[in-house]
C-alpha cells in the first residue's frame, strides 16, 4: 500500500509533539499541561490510523468491486482495525 504524504506529515507532526512533551517534563513541566499534550498525540494518531485504515478500505474495495466479489468481509476487517487501535 502507498500511504499518503498527509498521513506521513501527521505523524511528524506528532513526532515533534512527542520530543516537546520529553522537553516539558525534562524541565518539570506541570502534570496537567503534559498530560495535556499527551491526550492531543493520541487524538492525533487516532486521526491517523483512521486515514490509513479508510484510505487502504476504499483502495481495496474498489479492487474487489472491480472484480465483482464481495466486500463484505473487507468491511469486517476494516472495522476490526479500527475497534483493536483503540
Amino acid at each position: 500500500m502507498k500511504y499518503d504524504d498527509k498521513v506521513k506529515h501527521r505523524l511528524k507532526r506528532a513526532e515533534g509533539q512527542i520530543r516537546g512533551v520529553l522537553n516539558m517534563m525534562e524541565q518539570d513541566k506541570d502534570c496537567r499541561d503534559v498530560v495535556s499534550q499527551l491526550s492531543a498525540i493520541r487524538s492525533a494518531l487516532d486521526k491517523a490510523i483512521a486515514v490509513v485504515v479508510a484510505d487502504n478500505l476504499a483502495s481495496c474495495l474498489r479492487e474487489e468491486m472491480a472484480q465483482g466479489r464481495e466486500t463484505s468481509e473487507l468491511v469486517n476487517e476494516a472495522i476490526n482495525l479500527l475497534v483493536k487501535s483503540r
